[in-house]
């Protein structure tokens, strides 16, 4: 699969004159399309929902325009909450799926009238002193052992803090129906990042047999199945893409083979992606400003791991385009470097490029998740602006880039800061 960036030299040289690098940028277009997609996929079930990640992009500007694809929000903190709240939405478009849960999350999720995922059996009786008992309520569920898929070991689901025992999940479901809950949800994510189409076809088999067999040792009505997120994107040019339509299907098949002659034909499918939803779609692009040359060659950029963690801390892969040279020879080999006082602060090790001169804008590409969200302020560093790339090719603003005086807000030294703008 050849990576190619949703921006040319031409239109970044452009919109430097306005916002400077470095920044990360999102392709509404693309972002559309794919949205349309995924609906489509799953249309065969008249009730599916999406709910997508808020972590994954936590920027209003994005929300809303999910939302209007028809999306609600899948929260897991006081925060998030809020800032659903903020762009209009608000009870059953709202899953809130969280762990070690405050107070003061639940009570908002109840006041918002929230789906209420409990991640753990010990919540039930937390939430009972906050919050208000629904008509519908979800568990999370959590096998243990090993995820196999095609004789492959995907993740461990018995290492992950996440989720129920099969006997937790019974047992709090008695709990909730003695409440007065009435319609019940199962909820689990076993791997993450999946490129892999059999993923959400083999969980959504574990959850169907589970959802009958709970019928019938409780009597509950199971009215939706989270299948969560996990669906995962190609960071590599030489892997796959996932099809969303062969996904869809594959549940589908699952679907009809074990729900429907069950007599459970009415339950909904629900989905919680981020990474799927606008991984591929967002970009961080910045500037050389360095060269180094020691034991190796550095090119160093106006960017760091406070922008995109994800290399530093999991030495995660993300193709990296020089613009302007994107057919020209791979020849060189740099480490991408930030400027962090941490030497894992590398977006590239040891990665063929061309030639990288002072002022070339660097592309790094599938930023758009868990990307300018898992930034920090380590080193004093900044956090960049984001951007969205409109359909008519127009540039919007969603966030403005940190300034100083953002970093010592929450400083309380009068008049200390006062000048730093």
């Amino acid at each position: 699969m050849e990576k190619k960036p949703f921006l040319t030299l031409e239109q970044v040289q452009e919109i430097v004159k306005t916002h400077p690098t470095p920044f990360h940028i999102y392709d509404e277009k693309a972002i559309r399309e794919n949205a349309r997609k995924v609906k489509a996929a799953f249309a065969w079930n008249p009730s599916f929902k999406e709910y997508f990640a808020v972590k994954a992009t936590p920027n209003p500007r994005l929300v809303q325009l999910l939302h209007e694809e028809g999306f609600g929000c899948d929260c897991s903190s006081y925060t998030e909450l809020q800032l659903s709240r903020a762009c209009g939405i608000t009870g059953h478009d709202i899953m809130f799926s969280s762990n070690v849960t405050p107070d003061e999350d639940f009570k908002l999720a109840s006041d918002l009238d929230a789906i209420i995922n409990f991640d753990d059996i010990t919540h039930l009786d937390y939430y009972d002193k906050v919050g208000q008992w629904k008509e519908t309520m979800s568990c999370r569920f959590n096998p243990g052992g090993d995820f196999v898929l095609e004789n492959e070991i995907m993740d461990t689901p018995q290492e992950a803090k996440y989720g129920m025992t099969r006997e937790q999940l019974i047992e709090a479901f008695k709990y909730m129906k003695a409440k007065g809950v009435k319609h019940f949800g199962i909820h689990a994510f076993l791997a993450s990042n999946t490129v892999a189409n059999e993923y959400y076809p083999a969980l959504a088999r574990i959850l169907f047999k589970l959802a009958v067999e709970v019928r019938k040792e409780t009597g509950v009505h199971i009215a939706f199945i989270n299948l969560s997120g996990g669906v995962g994107i190609p960071y590599k040019p030489w892997q796959e893409p996932n099809d969303i339509m062969a996904i869809g299907e594959g549940v589908r098949r699952a679907y009809e083979e074990v729900l429907a002659p069950a007599g459970m034909d009415d339950i909904a499918i629900y989905t919680e992606m981020g990474r799927f939803i606008l991984g591929p779609y967002g970009a961080l692009v910045a500037r050389c400003i360095h060269h180094k040359h020691t034991y190796k060659e550095y090119a160093g950029l106006d960017a760091c791991a406070a922008n995109l963690m994800r290399p530093a801390m999991y030495g995660a892969y993300h193709h990296i385009t020089i613009l302007g040279k994107e057919d020209a020879l791979h020849d060189r080999t740099y480490d991408v470097t930030g400027g962090l006082c941490e030497n894992n602060d590398k977006f590239a090790i040891d990665r063929n490029l061309p030639r990288i001169d002072i002022g070339d804008y660097v592309y790094i590409h599938d930023t758009g998740a868990h990307g300018f969200s898992m930034g920090y302020n380590y080193n004093g560093k900044l956090r960049s602006a984001e951007l969205l790339l409109r359909e008519d090719g127009s540039v919007e603003l969603i966030r403005r880039a940190e300034t100083p005086r953002d970093y010592f807000a929450t400083l309380d030294f009068t008049g200390l800061f006062d000048d730093i703008r």
